[in-house]
């Protein structure tokens, strides 16, 4: 086997490989060589070469989100690591292990002037739990430069067995800096940076690996929930009448079905699940904005929550982050392993728990169910809405509205659902999605770029098929995403193309002017024709609602490569549909 000969880049790689780091993303450069050398001759590793370093970091993240497992994303030294950014962001804010790994230079060598020498360490501070800065190993004493020459040795006896011990600091350090890093994105999922200096020569192999670091288990040390405060808890819940549970972003089969059923027995507790949550009972509330966007202020008082649950990642809902905003429950509990946000501004108690050790902590205590209406109450307006909701459909013209219900009810059994941001998780929060379809998106900072590469890497890391829904601004924006030997021939890619940025005909805004075409709605000619010829991607566009349902009796059908289908929307109407929609079915 062949390996890299400089000492550090063996280590890095050996301890990746012990904590079953199996997938790399590997963005192209020189001064990851050792790197990339290491990784890509060993077997055990998934290697994946991604130019464009934006798309290669959100690709990993997809791989990371679909795994639940540390994924590494390598790149050289320089501006390549800042393009990695926003999908550290994202793995920050969405808890995916995400594992950065940059190659630098050393420290002689920054601010020297030199192109791509950025200064790297803590780059990613206010967005990472951890940054491992490594030291360069010292070099054999023959090889010191005098330049490099630690002052202290100049004029000491012996000097190469100081040099010798000191490399042994430098190595005990590193080793533990990388065991720290990889164990903390396993432990607390969430984004992690291990910086390398390298020294040239960058491509000296060995046939022989010539360091052995230490292997640091991960440690879990489970919070224990204070009786005190369980016990406190367990009091407000017994008595009040209107408790909400609220789930964002969760991962599918996370919460054992008793307590989801313990749930749905008390008439005292609702649930809302976003369509992210994964989450399907029915007596639980879907379609949030649905629900209490037609709402009165009365109406939205009388049913807010007196103790409000969370737990999940971020909530897609503008709609109840209002709603709770403005009519405050007495208190909010939010479950988490690691952080706990004040979305609605009245957080009072954080469980540093998973929800089913929380809810098996707390639910075998509840005394009894408190007599209440409360869910009955939101029965009679979710039914009252789906009523509404089937007649509007039959009323609306053909537009962004009335795709998302026909391809959202196209998708088989089994498949795994990658929503893009902006319009198109909206739209799909507010139809039934198929209860054996997982759903993600990238909520944690909620941006457009990089949802292609996601979907495309959550793709390759699973054996079911997988349909994105993008909007055409979002997909154009990372088309780069394509650019990619990887791309499963069962992959599928629904475009909906309103020419231009759709979701700010809604906003307040000054439409239909030449200022806002060209600022805020972006108004383009371009389609993904072209495109997909380019990456060998099968194309099919289509612009009405008959020929729309008869592409998609094909359109998941097996074919030899992964297939893209370009929907033409109506800009012009588009808005006034979705408008019209909330007055229809108060």
């Amino acid at each position: 086997m062949i390996y890299p000969k400089i000492l550090l880049a063996q280590t890095v790689i050996q301890l990746c490989k012990a904590k079953n780091i199996q997938h790399i993303v590997i963005s192209p450069g020189s001064r990851n060589a050792p790197l990339t050398i290491g990784f890509t001759n060993d077997a055990f590793f998934k290697c994946y070469s991604i130019v464009d370093e934006r798309c290669a970091a959100f690709f990993a993240l997809g791989i990371a989100q679909r795994l639940k497992e540390p994924t590494a994303v390598v790149c050289t030294s320089g501006s390549a690591l800042l393009n990695y950014y926003p999908a550290v962001a994202e793995a920050f804010y969405s808890d995916i292990p995400l594992v950065v790994i940059s190659a630098d230079r050393p420290k002689h060598l920054i601010g020297i002037g030199d192109g791509q020498t950025i200064n790297q360490k803590n780059v990613f501070e206010n967005h990472i739990l951890y940054a491992a800065n490594l030291k360069l190993d010292l070099k054999d004493e023959k090889n010191v430069p005098e330049h490099e020459e630690l002052p202290i040795f100049k004029n000491l006896e012996n000097k190469f067995e100081r040099l010798l011990g000191l490399q042994k600091d430098i190595q005990t350090h590193n080793e533990t800096e990388i065991n720290a890093a990889i164990n903390l994105a396993r432990i607390k999922n969430g984004p992690v940076h291990i910086n390398v200096p390298f020294d040239e020569p960058l491509y000296e192999t060995v046939d022989t690996l010539t360091v052995s670091p230490e292997i640091i288990d991960v440690t879990i040390k489970q919070e224990a929930i204070q009786d005190y405060v369980l016990q406190s808890c367990l009091e407000d819940w017994n008595t009040a009448s209107k408790k909400m549970i609220l789930v964002g972003m969760n991962n599918p089969n996370q919460i054992e079905n008793k307590w989801l059923d313990e749930l749905a027995k008390d008439d005292s507790v609702i649930v809302l699940t976003e369509t992210t949550s994964n989450l399907h009972d029915p007596s639980f509330f879907k379609s949030i904005d649905q629900l209490i966007a037609p709402l009165s202020e009365e109406e939205k008082q009388q049913l807010s929550p007196d103790i409000l649950v969370t737990f999940g990642s971020l909530i897609v809902s503008k709609k109840i982050k209002q709603l709770l905003r403005k009519f405050r429950p007495e208190h909010h509990w939010h479950i988490d392993n690691k952080t706990a946000n004040d979305t609605f501004f009245c957080l009072d108690t954080h469980f540093k728990k998973s929800p089913n050790a929380f809810f098996e902590a707390f639910l075998p205590r509840v005394t009894h169910y408190v007599k209440s209406d409360y869910k009955d109450t939101w029965e009679a307006v979710k039914q009252h809405r789906l009523k509404k909701h089937k007649a509007y459909l039959e009323t609306i013209p053909f537009s962004d509205f009335s795709v998302f219900n026909t391809v959202l009810k196209s998708i088989p059994d089994h498949y795994i659902l990658q929503s893009g941001n902006s319009s198109a998780i909206r739209y799909t929060q507010l139809f039934k999605i198929n209860k054996t379809i997982e759903v993600f998106c990238n909520r944690g900072t909620s941006g457009i770029d990089g949802s292609t590469s996601t979907a495309i890497g959550c793709a390759v890391a699973n054996e079911k098929p997988t349909l994105f829904i993008t909007g055409d601004l979002s997909f154009l924006y990372d088309s780069n995403a394509l650019w990619n030997n990887y791309i499963p021939k069962n992959f599928r890619i629904v475009i909906v193309n309103n020419q231009g940025g759709g979701i700010f005909r809604i906003l307040p805004g000054h439409k239909n002017t030449e200022n806002f075409d060209t600022y805020f709605e972006t108004n383009h000619h371009l389609t993904a024709e072209h495109l997909s010829k380019m990456y060998g991607i099968n194309y099919e566009s289509v612009s009405d609602e008959n020929t729309l349902k008869s592409s998609l009796e094909t359109f998941y059908s097996e074919e030899d490569r992964p297939k893209l289908l370009e929907i033409f929307t109506p800009k012009q109407i588009n808005d006034e549909v979705l408008l019209n929609y909330f007055d229809f079915i108060r």
